[in-house]
């Protein structure tokens, strides 16, 4: 399942707190804030589909995420090689070489980062 822009945008401040208050989340964006109750939709929708839940602490409810950051960016990034890629890593990674401004330092890098990768399936 996959999040809105403004559900990532959230789960991304909520990630970096761990566990947050609706107030805390609200001051985690710039002014003008967004209103309590949009942020209260956001995490009805985001608990709804997995990604949040809550502890309740009295009255407050103290949010926090069902689904870590890497787990995520993972799943999203399948998806994306899936869908434009035709399921091969091989030729995401030749579109990226190709269409991305790397430096040589940075490839340099990239292929070192493969060649360890490729010694660890060894």
């Amino acid at each position: 399942m996959q999040l809105s822009k403004t559900e990532e945008q959230l789960i991304t401040h909520l990630w970096s707190l761990g566990k947050a208050y609706m107030k805390d989340l609200i001051n985690c964006y710039d002014d003008p804030k967004p209103a309590a109750t949009t942020i209260a939709t956001l995490l009805k929708r985001m608990k709804d589909k997995g990604f949040v839940d809550y502890e309740s602490e009295g009255r407050a409810r103290l949010y926090y995420a069902k689904v870590k950051k890497e787990a995520y960016v993972n799943g999203q990034f399948q998806g994306f090689i899936n869908n434009f890629f035709d399921d091969s890593a091989s030729q995401f990674a030749s579109f990226f070489t190709r269409k991305t401004d790397m430096s040589k330092s940075e490839l340099e890098e990239l292929r070192s980062l493969i060649d360890k990768q490729i010694e660890r399936k060894s």
